[in-house]
């Protein structure tokens, strides 16, 4: 099999310290990981704290592949490209996840949408327009790409990009607009499922727009095999499909909710799927 799995240290090995989540992540054989913002609301991190974060993965000899924007996941929001009142900080955190992408050789930058506002959707699309750019442009000079996900509207109902057809309509909207050429889908397979969506037929029609896959099981955001769905035919249609290694794609974010809360327990279907 040519995929890659990595680790998402935001949402797994949260009974750690953050920073203590890397030399766990290693101890357990992973050697690539992906994050959520890692410095909470904080747009501008201190020296020190970026230091620090990216220390931990260095002395773990974990590589970074992934990494949002700034997103205030723990204040409920789903995102900031979109949302007037924090556009400033948005484009304060642009420089700074370019830059760790440049000092850890991550290349997708995660841009989460934003819930919609009531009465302010046209405002909202044209700053999201303005924002993308901006970060695509930054995310351009080290060869990075941008990365606009899906969310289902059953746990994020205020988030306005629900399918592969919408995060691809907004894709090719920004591109149209801005001559942008590095942004890509991020397909949370989770996500999809959840809205019933064929991930089969997403896969052979859209797997060439794929910058990253992440995944948990459904309903409960499981660990694979935890659930409904069936892993070994999705990593068998996505290499299929092109979404390999080999392709300077492959990535695959394990970006789930270990089913007994202890992170180590949660491992033991990739001995059978991969």
């Amino acid at each position: 099999m040519t995929l890659r799995f990595d680790i998402n240290l935001s949402i797994l090995f949260t009974e750690l310290p953050l920073l203590e989540r890397p030399a766990a992540a290693r101890a357990a054989g992973f050697t690539a990981a992906e994050f959520w913002w890692p410095f909470g609301t904080e747009a501008v991190p201190s020296d020190k704290d970026v230091d620090a974060f990216l220390a931990a993965l260095d002395d773990a000899g974990v590589s970074l592949v992934g990494l949002n924007f700034l997103d205030d996941l723990s204040v409920g929001s789903r995102g900031l490209v979109s949302v007037p009142e924090h556009a400033g900080r948005f484009r304060d955190s642009i420089d700074v996840a370019v830059a760790i992408a440049e000092r850890t050789g991550c290349r997708n930058l995660n841009a989460l949408y934003g819930n919609r506002i009531e009465g302010r959707v046209e405002l909202q699309q044209e700053l999201a327009l303005e924002n993308l750019a901006a970060a695509s442009a930054a995310a351009s000079r080290i060869g990075a790409t941008v990365l606009i996900e899906a969310l289902n509207a059953i746990e994020s109902p205020a988030y306005p990009l629900t399918s592969t057809a919408a995060g691809l309509a907004e894709i090719d909207r920004v591109s149209a607009a801005t001559g942008a050429t590095n942004l890509a889908f991020l397909c949370d397979l989770y996500h999809l499922a959840r809205m019933e969506e064929d991930l089969f037929a997403t896969i052979a029609a859209h797997a060439d727009r794929f910058g990253h896959v992440q995944i948990a099981d459904i309903p409960a955001r499981g660990e694979p095999d935890s659930g409904a769905l069936d892993f070994s035919a999705l990593f068998k249609a996505l290499t299929e499909a092109g979404y390999t290694a080999e392709s300077g794609r492959g990535w695959v974010g394990l970006e789930y909710k270990p089913s007994t809360g202890i992170t180590t327990d949660s491992f033991e279907w990739m001995e059978s799927l991969i």
